[in-house]
């Protein structure tokens, strides 16, 4: 038999199917040159598989598309794991990333995600079905999904609290 070759679109659909994408901001930003201004688009992308699997990318382009595409591939390479407990998180956290204070609360099967804007996209992509969150200090989406990535690698899973604490 003959081996058939996957195109690129094959691929492509292969890489889409595994993780979920949000666009969560896309700015439109210029600087001033010796001609006028150049404008650019940056995008910000949080992708995850809903298993715990999550990533985050800001990056800048020329056009829209170009843009998100760019922040696609750097959240694919940024990736994390989030230490989930039966849906929720392992531990209670407070975080603070520049002007963004951030505080994470695990909470019980039925509670849902009580998160606002950004943060909530981020907890939705991670697969975290129940938790409670409060964003303090600044309103900037970037900072606020930094903040919560810091929070996420900070965390430590079950059974490392359990070590700690012997």
């Amino acid at each position: 038999m003959e081996k058939r070759r996957r195109s690129n679109r094959e691929d492509n659909e292969r890489e889409r199917s595994e993780f979920d994408q949000k666009v969560v901001e896309v700015k439109r930003v210029t600087r001033v040159v010796a001609g006028g201004k150049r404008m650019r688009f940056r995008a910000l992308v949080v992708i995850g598989d809903h298993k715990g699997k999550v990533g985050m990318g800001l990056k800048k382009g020329a056009d829209f598309a170009e843009s998100v595409n760019k922040a696609t591939n750097a959240a694919k390479k940024n990736m994390i794991v989030v230490p989930l407990v039966n849906g929720t998180i392992p531990h209670e956290i407070n975080m603070k990333y520049k002007s963004s204070s951030l505080m994470l609360k695990p909470a019980r099967p039925g509670t849902g995600v009580i998160a606002g804007g950004a943060v909530r996209q981020v907890f939705d992509l991670a697969g975290v079905r129940n938790v409670v969150s409060k964003m303090l200090g600044s309103n900037n989406k970037v900072n606020n999904i930094k903040a919560v990535f810091a929070a996420f690698g900070k965390m430590k899973s079950k059974e490392a609290m359990r070590q700690m604490r012997k």
